[in-house]
């Protein structure tokens, strides 16, 4: 293995750069199996299924809000196969305001083709399961990583960030993920397969709960002493992480349309998402029902109508919605 950097001295030593990375791989999971969050995707009894509705639940979405949704559609859908048999506007539906509701699609769609191509289990290599629809190369190689125990090269932005500090001396890492990155991470995955499984593990861990991107606690770090960036001072990032803007956004109008159509038992006529109707401001909060909350919720916003249409085309191509002769409704 070649890591591309030197790791600081210490116990480390000064030669051997395979010594080093072994040191890292024991002190940092060592420090995994004890401080280790317990989350019930990581339950051994748990389902590749459920690893898998995870890893998609969890894209740009924190744990906190993961979790209550991930144990619901587990009872509601516990196997591809329940999910499969209920059309895609029931996974819509029960997505919540977890956000990025395509996901929601994209996890129907892969129930489907688990199913149709693989007999209701989900395919256990990267290959197999980069082919089903929606499921990217991060999501292909954790599944398999961590439902099947297979040795792949898992990176995300937690992982990215934790290589970047440790090996590479870097402050973040370049705001999208690079060849370098992949060659690093490839580089410093451990032999042996068991190894590799808890290696990624522990160090996506240490990025979300430890090596964060805003306020890294350093004195809890279990690899201080080998970290290329504390070494080098803590030097600032080269550029300043822009966070995803969402008020006035067409995707905070997308959202608030699609919270209408969930709360909504027929189809909503089109100028209803379009335009307020004039009675809209009645009634005081305890006394409305869900779909006049949302529906007032949306024209709060008070985006012109311009943008609606917008969201709502956007919404229909991507299949988020359908229209009918009587309205939009959740796709059937």
């Amino acid at each position: 293995m070649n890591t591309e950097t030197s790791v600081p001295d210490s116990e480390y030593g000064t030669g051997d750069a395979d010594r080093r990375t072994r040191l890292v791989h024991r002190r940092l999971t060592d420090w995994f199996a004890e401080a280790a969050r317990e989350l019930p995707w990581r339950d051994p009894e748990c389902s590749p299924w459920g690893i898998l509705v995870s890893e998609v639940m969890l894209q740009q979405t924190p744990v906190v809000r993961v979790l209550p949704l991930w144990q619901d559609w587990l009872e509601r859908w516990p196997t591809p196969a329940a999910l499969a048999a209920e059309p895609a506007g029931a996974a819509v539906r029960h997505w919540g305001r977890l956000g990025y509701p395509r996901r929601a699609l994209r996890l129907h769609a892969a129930a489907t083709a688990i199913v149709l191509h693989h007999h209701g289990s989900v395919p256990t290599t990267r290959e197999e399961l980069l082919a089903l629809p929606g499921v990217g190369a991060y999501t292909a190689a954790a599944v398999a990583a961590f439902a099947f125990h297979r040795r792949e090269t898992v990176v995300d932005t937690n992982i990215r960030r934790v290589q970047a500090r440790l090996f590479a001396g870097a402050a973040l890492p370049a705001p999208a993920l690079t060849a370098a990155e992949m060659r690093r991470a490839e580089a410093l995955l451990p032999d042996d397969d068991a190894l590799s499984v808890r290696w990624n593990a522990a160090v996506m861990e240490l990025g979300a709960v430890t090596c964060t991107a805003r306020a890294p606690a350093c004195r809890d770090c279990p690899v201080l002493d080998a970290c290329a960036w504390v070494s080098a001072g803590r030097p600032t990032a080269d550029y300043t992480p822009r966070g995803q803007s969402w008020a006035g956004t067409d995707r905070q109008v997308r959202g608030a349309i699609v919270a209408v159509l969930r709360t909504a038992e027929t189809p909503v006529p089109r100028h209803v998402l379009i335009e307020a109707p004039v009675d809209l401001a009645m009634g005081e909060p305890a006394e409305i029902g869900p779909l006049h909350a949302a529906l007032r919720a949306l024209h709060g916003l008070r985006a012109p109508s311009e943008q609606h249409e917008r969201a709502l085309a956007g919404l229909l191509t991507d299949g988020l919605a359908q229209e009918t002769d009587g309205g939009i409704r959740l796709p059937g």
